[in-house]
């Protein structure tokens, strides 16, 4: 998710060497504390809950009617207002120590889960939390920081139920030169871009090179060929979390790259999909095909996003599930319409923002007359 575990070898800002080490024997001293005791999820394992789930996921209901197992963390999650988790004090002591040394973002970074039995409708969740490790300092391409992971004991009706292993990485964001903003050109309808190399005389992560998609099509078709206009410098502002790109994702990483928003469609069935896969979650073919959408779709589900704060994004902010016109959905923002405006099946068309010198992000825009 962004965060690679390098070990810290140089200070960062804020606190010299010593004064690091200072803070992770202190945050050592936390290790082995409970993050949770004698919590209760705040409500007991529901058919609608399950099915809410497994609708937003594409996922069937089990055939018994029990919760599908990757929901175990469901039952614990508190609502917005934070009420009902049972945190314990030193887990809250640790995180505030963290905030007023300055590692003040937060991202989650792995979970590891394990199975006991199958959770039921009816049935009551109680759970127990302890602060299971806090790492040396390290550094990341988000920035510089320590990984704090807690273990979870999950019970069903006081019986055990599972396990969940939790990490995060507390941070201090790496800086950088800009957040981006996508210039439009009012007499065209569309976007500008100027093809430039990143400081490095590379070309930029994800920036469009305006060549022909795999099918032979446009990247993004007409008359909604957006492309992102260099962002304003911004000396200072936190860079936005940088992708993960591994061999199974970087063809659409490639295709971002020449303005393109590329799913794969399986040879032997046709099935399409996204994200990206080794194999088709349909018949299992290895087979593919990288197929570039023509950018137009729907608002299936989205967030408006308020808090908790991020440094490189301004809340609120909307995070829509976009269903493509070619049967995939994709996470993205949700640009060109108030946020109180925002609706499900509201009609979208794809662009491309630039962030930051070397990172330009897929994004939607309401389509003319879809938003208000």
């Amino acid at each position: 998710m962004g965060a690679s575990p390098g070990t810290e070898r140089r200070p960062a800002g804020g606190l010299d060497g010593a004064a690091a080490d200072d803070l992770f024997e202190r945050l050592r001293g936390y290790e082995g504390r409970p993050a949770a005791a004698a919590a209760h999820g705040p409500d007991p394992v529901n058919t609608v809950m399950i099915r809410h789930w497994c609708e937003a996921l594409g996922h069937p209901v089990p055939p018994d009617g029990s919760a599908p197992a990757t929901m175990l963390q469901v039952w614990t999650m508190a609502g917005p207002a934070g009420g009902g988790t049972g945190r314990a004090g030193p887990y809250d002591e640790l995180l505030r120590a963290l905030d007023e040394a300055g590692y003040t973002s937060v991202v989650a970074t792995d979970c590891e889960q394990e199975y006991l039995r199958p959770l039921r409708p009816g049935e009551e969740i109680g759970f127990d939390a302890v602060i299971e490790s806090v790492s040396p300092r390290k550094t990341t391409k988000l920035g510089t920081g320590y990984f704090v992971t807690t273990r979870m004991e999950v019970r069903a009706d006081g019986e055990p139920a599972g396990t969940h292993r939790f990490r995060i990485l507390k941070y201090r964001p790496a800086q950088g030169p800009g957040a981006g903003r996508l210039v439009r050109d009012t007499e065209s309808g569309g976007s500008k871009s100027r093809d430039t190399a990143s400081p490095q005389g590379k070309p930029a992560l994800g920036k469009p090179q305006g060549t022909a998609s795999p099918q032979g099509k446009h990247a993004l078709g007409k008359p909604h060929d957006s492309r992102p206009q260099d962002a304003e410098p911004q000396a200072g502002r936190p860079l936005r979390p940088r992708p993960v790109v591994n061999r199974d994702n970087a063809g659409f990483w490639e295709g971002v790259a020449r303005g393109e928003l590329l799913h794969q469609r399986c040879d032997d069935c046709g099935t399409p999909r996204f994200p990206w896969l080794p194999g088709c979650n349909a018949c299992g073919s290895p087979k593919w095909t990288p197929v570039a959408s023509a950018g137009h779709g729907t608002v299936y589900s989205y967030v408006v996003m308020h808090h908790p704060p991020f440094p490189a994004f301004d809340p609120p902010y909307a995070v829509a599930l976009i269903e493509l016109d070619e049967g995939v959905r994709i996470v993205s923002n949700l640009t060109g319409v108030a946020l109180d405006g925002i609706r499900i099946g509201m009609p979208v068309e794809l662009e491309f923002l630039r962030v930051d010198d070397e990172l330009v992000l897929p994004v939607f825009r309401a389509a003319a007359g879809g938003g208000a």
